[in-house]
């Protein structure tokens, strides 16, 4: 049997990257996972790379009425929720300087309000002694240029991380953040503004100032990500827990 035999999970940005990597670990463990995104294209792909046991239902984190659409999905499918991993998140690049209302926005509108709903609206489904794994990022402690309202965005995420985690104690719901350091996914060029020539450089550089000497892979932070959802971390809550190559810790 595997380490999430039976469970109901859902997993919001699961379209690529480290939610589509964390979507196929949790399948592989046993799990029937929910995976939302915005792109209906990117999604139904996602799906069938998963291949079993897996549902999608397309929407937008910051719009409420799509995480009511979610959850309704959830509950009328399966009836309620044992892992719920807090997932989806945005990141463009703005100095102080340039960066405009609408950047600040965006960001904020995805990584703080629509995590914020994204787990309240499902606490009416979500099973007692279940566990919550929010995305962060090592910038919540780290000074990046370019990335001040992300990485405030993500350090909002840690400290939900550590309110919800003495919230939800009662009911046995452990809440931990997981903050990746620079992962090698299309995010990069394709979410934070770079052109593909600028993206290379970032990446180059983000890899050189990591003591392993690379970018991580999806593949490694959804295994930090399942033990965290799984009964092996039964006495982990509230922790940030950085898989970054020790690039923040060092």
């Amino acid at each position: 049997m595997g380490k999430l035999e039976g469970k109901i999970a859902v997993v919001t940005g699961g379209s690529s990257g480290i939610g589509l990597a964390t979507a196929k670990r949790f399948v592989d463990e046993g799990a029937h996972v929910v995976i939302t995104g915005r792109r209906e294209t990117e999604l139904k792909e996602a799906a069938a790379s998963i291949a079993r046991n897996v549902t999608t239902v397309v929407g937008d984190v910051s719009r409420l009425e799509d995480l009511d659409r979610l959850y309704a999905h959830v509950g009328q499918t399966h009836g309620h929720v044992d892992i719920l991993f807090a997932n989806a998140g945005a990141g463009t690049v703005a100095p102080l300087a340039l960066a405009s209302e609408a950047h600040f926005d965006q960001t904020f509108d995805v990584n703080v309000k629509g995590l914020f709903f994204t787990v309240q609206k499902a606490l009416p489904l979500l099973k007692d002694g279940g566990s919550i794994i929010l995305t962060s990022s090592v910038s919540n402690i780290m000074g990046l240029p370019g990335f001040s309202a992300y990485a405030a965005s993500k350090a909002a995420v840690r400290s939900f991380a550590r309110a919800w985690t003495l919230e939800l104690k009662d009911r046995n719901i452990r809440v931990n953040a997981m903050s990746p350091g620079p992962i090698d996914t299309p995010a990069l060029a394709t979410t934070t503004g770079l052109t593909p020539e600028q993206a290379e450089q970032a990446a180059a550089q983000f890899a050189s100032q990591i003591p392993m000497g690379r970018r991580g892979e999806p593949d490694e932070i959804a295994a930090a990500v399942l033990f965290l959802a799984s009964d092996e971390s039964s006495f982990v809550t509230g922790v940030d827990l950085a898989v970054d190559g020790g690039l923040a810790q060092v």
